[in-house]
């Protein structure tokens, strides 16, 4: 059996990566997480247990992987760099819990990988998410609508403040309302440059996001709700009416028609509703037009960024 290294010791991790040859790449986002405390509060926020299961995205060289492995029943771990294949084998080295499967997990269907979680109570994803592809993980993740109790997540500080924002805030937008839809958010911790290895240019926030039993609200139809979200913070600066009438393929007076329905004055811009505003307006719209519903083309809610 290999001997174990502990890849948040920076002199080890950077010995054993340089015996492998391998260097970082800016274009895949890798900054290995090296801090001590840090590490700990993903763990216990994971609120993982010996008979739960663990889903990994972007292990990386394995450093949260070390630490979460021996808490519970069964990990998998998804590393889209296969240089890593060595560095893993040997920081992972003697944890017979741990699948690592080399692939894009955007192009992992995430309802069959779940058969691996078979016996587990419940199940928790950790990821360490590249700042340039946090959106699309994180909505692959949602939208899947696999049964994860907790999501545990490493993001650029802007984006966290982004999931964290109130009604009428600067940060508050689509990407807000979305999480919001399927997650409560909670942030668990700031994280410095200095935590990492190589040290990121941003300040990066851990997040953990807990999976609602059933929606956040009740509407008609998924595809207008994030249609109209969409058409809402398409043109900030403009008013509900206007953006809508802009956005959507609706008339002026079916759109006006729609807000009173609501209870919406027109003239409120976007980041001034709540969702449950934006649903009672969706299911406005999509009496108001039920052919379209208001949609349009965007089936998903990441079409809305």
């Amino acid at each position: 059996m290999e001997t174990r290294v502990n890849a948040a010791k920076p002199s080890e991790l950077k010995a054993l990566l340089c015996a492998h040859g391998f260097s970082f790449k800016k274009s895949l986002g890798q900054n290995f997480l090296i801090d001590e405390r840090v590490l700990a509060r993903i763990v216990e926020a994971s609120e993982a247990g010996p008979d739960d299961g663990a889903l990994e995205i972007g292990p990386g060289a394995g450093v949260v992987t070390q630490r979460l492995a021996p808490r519970v029943k069964r990990l998998v771990a998804v590393e889209k760099d296969e240089r890593l294949r060595p560095v893993l084998a040997q920081t992972l080295a003697g944890l017979d819990n741990v699948d690592i499967r080399f692939a894009d997990v955007l192009e992992v269907d995430l309802a069959g990988l779940w058969s691996a979680f078979s016996g587990c109570a419940r199940v928790t994803v950790v990821a360490n998410l590249p700042y340039y592809v946090t959106t699309p993980i994180l909505f692959h993740v949602l939208e899947s609508r696999v049964r994860f109790d907790t999501m545990v997540i490493m993001v650029q500080r802007e984006v966290a403040d982004r999931l964290a924002a109130a009604p009428g805030s600067k940060t508050y937008g689509a990407l807000t309302l979305a999480v919001r839809y399927w997650a409560e958010v909670e942030t668990v911790c700031r994280v410095g440059p200095g935590a990492f290895l190589p040290p990121p240019e941003v300040e990066s926030t851990v997040v953990r996001l807990r999976r609602r039993a059933t929606p956040a609200v009740d509407v008609v139809d998924e595809r207008t709700l994030f249609g109209v979200i969409r058409a809402a913070f398409a043109t900030r600066r403009k008013t509900l009416l206007n953006a809508l009438t802009t956005q959507l393929p609706l008339e002026r007076a079916a759109c006006l028609t729609a807000l009173t329905e609501a209870g919406i004055a027109p003239q409120r811009r976007g980041e001034t509703l709540s969702l449950e505003e934006f649903a009672r307006l969706a299911d406005a719209i999509a009496r108001t037009s039920p052919a379209d519903g208001g949609g349009g083309s965007g089936n998903h809610a990441r079409g809305i960024y």
